[in-house]
């Protein structure tokens, strides 16, 4: 293994100007962005300047309408450029999940209609499906394919479930389990040939690797605001393209959803993919998941944070294999900024107490897999990184038993 070079003067205090910028940081070693990441303090001021105008000129107004307004364009434009895609691809929403079900419920399913998917998705994803399986009888087909990591056997295992009954696939760009980054391209490609739509769902990629909708061949793909993108909760995007418009209706609708529409019978839905937008928005929670957008693209600069979170992903990989009593569930190849692991000896929920109680590491466990899962970002320092991964060494040379107490470990950097 080639030691990775260490981090410039200029790179160090670039991160340093950046991480100031998100006091969360400070709470811990934050570690889990794949649930939430931390927010902006420009996109909380923001946010906050929103609800003071709510409270203090009222909700009203017809200008903090128009305002309003100016604010969706905005966070249409913001999420269009981090997909890839046209603004008129672009349909806001609330979640992932609330972009997957309106993608998969904008489908005229008939009973004996199939999708595929595999057993590594998140229930926003497959959620959907189930729901109708139950209520249109259709077939859903669940594939394994192992961490991900094996394209090949992914592709195989694709390859033989599609058939000309398959109305959907429905995939995950980054597996929310194990991390791994799915073919989806070559999957798109089996799935187009025998009349099947796409749709992905991006909560584990948008923000954290690059993503281009239509290279990627995904008729629909689905985004969260609060992960990777660090905006807001109760925020997201679904990008339709064109082809996919033609096949996918609007199974909710509301003012939003119209270009023009009465009471008396007449009513046209946008050409654009806000013909999928069903319902009104949080203003102030708009306005953050634009701003969040804006600041990573803007002040951070997207190429070089997918750069380095990237590298530091590949880093914290490393050390983990290179760990006697560790199993890492993460692929080496095909990875994202997702890496879940197991310490041999310990439930996944005590090794997750222990970084929390030892090194104030805020991590999660997935439960799919019962490995605990670290979300490396691209503002995760190399000192950060060092003291966790040197307490998980620690924990796998011990037992529960034999480990020694809290209040006399002495760990890296303590005196």
């Amino acid at each position: 293994m080639i030691p990775p070079e260490p981090p410039s003067a200029e790179d160090s205090t670039r991160l340093a100007e950046l991480r100031a910028a998100l006091p969360a940081l400070a709470a811990g070693i934050y570690l889990n962005t794949g649930t939430s990441g931390p927010m902006p303090a420009e996109t909380a001021a923001a946010m906050h300047q929103v609800s003071d105008y709510l409270l203090t000129v009222g909700r009203g107004n017809v200008d903090g309408f128009v305002e309003f307004q100016q604010r969706l364009d905005e966070a249409r434009a913001a999420a269009a450029a981090v997909l890839t895609v046209d603004v008129d691809d672009i349909a806001l929403t609330h979640a992932t999940t609330d972009g997957m079900n309106l993608a998969v419920n904008g489908i005229d399913w008939q009973p004996g209609d199939r999708a595929v998917t595999t057993r590594q998705e998140h229930p926003g994803g497959v959620g959907p499906l189930y729901v109708q399986r139950h209520r249109r009888g259709i077939e859903v087909e669940f594939l394994d394919i192992g961490d991900g990591g094996d394209h090949a056997r992914v592709l195989g295992a694709f390859d033989a479930a599609i058939d000309d009954r398959t109305r959907a696939v429905v995939i995950s760009h980054v597996l929310w389990s194990t991390g791994a980054v799915m073919p989806v391209r070559a999957i798109a490609d089996l799935a187009h040939a025998r009349g099947a739509l796409v749709i992905v769902d991006g909560a584990q990629a948008a923000g954290a690797i690059p993503v281009d909708v239509h290279g990627l061949g995904a008729d629909a793909y689905a985004i969260p605001g609060q992960k990777w993108l660090l905006g807001p909760e109760g925020t997201g995007a679904l990008a339709v393209t064109a082809a996919g418009r033609e096949r996918l209706g609007p199974s909710q609708a509301g003012w939003f959803a119209f270009e023009r529409v009465d009471s008396a019978g007449d009513a046209a839905f946008w050409a654009s993919a806000r013909r999928y937008e069903g319902t009104s928005y949080d203003r102030a929670s708009i306005t953050g998941f634009a701003r969040s957008i804006g600041w990573l693209s803007m002040y951070v600069g997207l190429p070089w944070m997918y750069e380095r979170g990237a590298r530091m992903t590949r880093k914290a990989w490393d050390r983990l294999t290179a760990i006697d009593g560790v199993d890492v569930l993460t692929p080496e190849l095909h990875q994202a900024t997702l890496l879940s692991f197991q310490v041999r000896g310990w439930t996944a929920q005590a090794v997750m107490d222990e970084l929390g109680a030892r090194v104030f590491a805020i991590v999660r466990v997935v439960p799919q897999v019962d490995a605990v899962r670290l979300s490396i970002g691209w503002f995760t320092t190399d000192e950060e990184l060092d003291r966790v991964l040197d307490l998980v060494a620690q924990l796998a040379a011990h037992t529960p038993e034999t480990m020694p107490p809290r209040r006399t470990l002495t760990l890296l950097g303590e005196a």
